[in-house]
């Protein structure tokens, strides 16, 4: 399927505190060089904290994780879990229509969805409250039909079910997730055939519905405030780990204050190297590097820390890439060869 931004977009977008802490908490798991492996995360942070993926969240995640613009959109728009156009402010409803739920119902409770919320898919309804759509298998087979709402599963769904639930959140209300049949979890229809001691002792719920209502609302979104942010790999304060004296630490590369690079007008008398031939490279990014005044490869070898970190900066569309793909290492053999 084809997957494009929405159309409308707001102009900016910036993390909460909470959320630009939980954000750099978990840049901070990755060794340096290796922050674009936060990007799932991070992305799903900002959508929890929108309520869908906007143009300006995706290109403020890459500038955090030192990312091109389109390697992290190519991942938002690859994974179906990022909601790339406005959702329901209370509920985006996600109904399983693959065969077990199909053969189950899902039918039924699509029809009630465009009964009850639009008569198409990622179609907000009238009040702006909800959404729906219909979703490949989200492993509840045995609780056939389900949806997912929020962040919890709603199972053995009727017709009249999905009514009753769209009519208790359009009032305010946080219906208990898990099975809707009294199912305790999934187990058989007919009843317990096994381990019945642990049936007699059971908690009131089972361990994902707990939670739910530990929290007091399915459908709440993340903020950053839910528990701690625990970074133990920090250090006690929280601080970034102590390195050894004989290696230079991350955070002081990254303090160094950018510098530019001696540029050239224009390319030496035997022509511009082929820029190309260093990894990510491709023809767009050599002319932006032709732009700011980089033609050889001696030239990007001679970068020191401060001067890679200005180059980040300015690579308009390509941030990150000097550092993250090693240009100046690369360089240095390229300017040896030639």
């Amino acid at each position: 399927m084809l997957r494009r931004l929405h159309p409308e977009q707001p102009d900016t977008f910036a993390f909460t505190a909470a959320n630009q802490a939980w954000a750099e908490g978990q840049i901070s798991k990755y060794p340096e060089g290796r922050q674009a492996s936060a990007i799932i995360p991070l992305l799903w942070r900002a959508q929890e904290q929108e309520g869908w993926l906007t143009r300006p969240a995706i290109e403020h995640v890459a500038t955090m994780l030192g990312l091109s613009y389109i390697r992290a959109l190519e991942v938002a728009t690859f994974y179906f879990m990022f909601q790339l156009q406005p959702v329901g402010s209370v509920a985006h409803i996600q109904v399983c229509g693959t065969t077990s739920c199909m053969i189950c119902g899902a039918e039924d409770l699509v029809q009630v969805c465009k009964e009850m919320i639009a008569a198409k898919p990622h179609q907000l309804s009238e009040d702006g409250k909800f959404s729906w759509e219909e979703v490949e298998c989200l492993g509840s087979c045995s609780n056939a039909p389900m949806a997912q709402i929020g962040k919890d599963y709603y199972e053995d769904l009727t017709a009249d079910k999905m009514r009753a639930l769209i009519t208790d959140l359009s009032k305010g209300g946080v219906p208990l997730p898990g099975p809707q049949n009294g199912r305790y979890g999934a187990e058989p229809l007919g009843g317990v055939t096994s381990l019945k001691d642990h049936e007699a002792g059971k908690p009131p719920h089972n361990a994902s519905v707990a939670l739910a209502v530990e929290i007091g609302d399915t459908v709440k979104r993340i903020d950053g405030t839910e528990v701690p942010l625990l970074t133990p790999w920090r250090g006690k304060s929280g601080a970034a780990a102590k390195t050894s004296p004989k290696a230079k630490p991350a955070a002081a590369r990254s303090a160094a204050a950018p510098k530019k690079p001696r540029s050239l007008k224009a390319p030496r008398k035997a022509g511009a190297d082929d820029l190309t031939a260093l990894k990510g490279v491709g023809p767009k990014l050599a002319e932006v590097l032709n732009s700011l005044g980089f033609y050889h490869y001696d030239q990007i070898a001679k970068w020191s820390d401060a001067e890679i970190a200005w180059v980040d900066e300015n690579l308009e569309g390509f941030k990150g890439r000097a550092s993250r793909d090693g240009w100046v290492l690369q360089a240095a053999d390229l300017a040896q060869k030639a």
